[in-house]
């Protein structure tokens, strides 16, 4: 079978995809009883355990100074700013809207890319990213306001933040998995997150009234292994089976499972105006992505 379709590569991308769309979810019902920030910082804890065990095969890698400049950096973006912002948005708004906006970061990234690594930036991108944009306004203001989302539009705005550091997070590791493998890139976000969101965690767990239930925790373990481990682990093969260009397609599925997650295990519904705005977000990214060669005709 060939790379460009493989079954085994395509269940594998897939399955990552459901299962971080599966993260806001659990994100969500954590915090219905944890600080956002003690989430963050146990899920980080937990993921560090689990690298532990990979730590003597990275202790092979020679460090430049250009190289530790840029795993900071890389930990900035992600998981340090990122998981500030998300976890601010998720408090804000509800786990589908701010999944349909992590469509935004594929077409975000692109265009980071051809300002900071002047790749080439169609005409095609830019009408996508424009519509992807109208859409996710139009999400954002037609967010009904409920309990559990008391302020969608800044909830939605805190997402889109944290697709920026997203972005900028794929700039970064695009200079850095040259020389390392994704599964140290992954750890050592883990490892710096941890020590990182610490503070917070300290400061959460003296200040705010928590409460440790089971299932609580539940989340959070499954947050820190199967999130972290399960999901890049499976990206990470199905790459190896499937082209790259062809992989970041895949990441317009998230948005698709949170919805359904969240219906289905928070009890979310979206308005018709929400789906319609939803659709349009799609649109405009599949527009972005589609090749406009597929549609023209053969000259004779």
């Amino acid at each position: 079978m060939s790379k460009n379709f493989n079954l085994l590569g395509l269940f594998s991308i897939i399955f990552a995809m459901f299962i971080w769309g599966s993260s806001f979810i659990a994100l969500k019902s954590a915090m219905a009883d944890l600080g956002e920030f003690t989430v963050i910082f146990l899920r980080m804890l937990i993921a560090s355990f689990c690298f532990l065990y990979f730590i003597k095969g990275f202790l092979k890698y020679e460090f430049t100074k250009d190289d530790i400049k840029y795993i900071l950096l890389l930990a900035l973006f992600e998981p340090c700013l990122y998981f500030i912002f998300e976890a601010k948005a998720l408090l804000y708004t509800s786990a589908s809207q701010a999944g349909m906006i992590t469509s935004l970061m594929p077409l975000i990234t692109a265009m980071c890319a051809g300002y900071f690594l002047k790749e080439i930036v169609s005409r095609q991108l830019i009408f996508g990213s424009l519509i992807a944009m109208i859409g996710a306004v139009w999400l954002s203001v037609q967010g009904t306001t409920t309990v559990s989302a008391p302020d969608p539009m800044l909830g939605n705005f805190l997402e889109l933040c944290a697709m920026v550091c997203a972005a900028g997070y794929t700039i970064v590791a695009r200079y850095l998995v040259d020389k390392y493998s994704a599964l140290f890139i992954t750890a050592i976000q883990a490892f710096i997150g941890a020590i990182f969101f610490f503070p917070f965690f300290i400061y959460e767990y003296f200040t705010k009234t928590m409460v440790f239930t089971t299932e609580a925790m539940g989340w959070v373990l499954y947050l820190g292994v199967v999130v972290t481990l399960g999901g890049y682990g499976l990206y990470n093969f199905a790459l190896t089976k499937i082209e790259a260009s062809k992989a970041a397609m895949f990441v317009n599925l998230i948005p698709i499972f949170t919805l359904i997650l969240a219906f289905l295990i928070l009890g979310e519904e979206l308005s018709t105006q929400e789906l319609i705005a939803s659709l349009t977000i799609l649109s405009g990214v599949i527009l972005s992505q589609i090749s406009v060669k597929r549609f023209r005709r053969k000259k004779v």
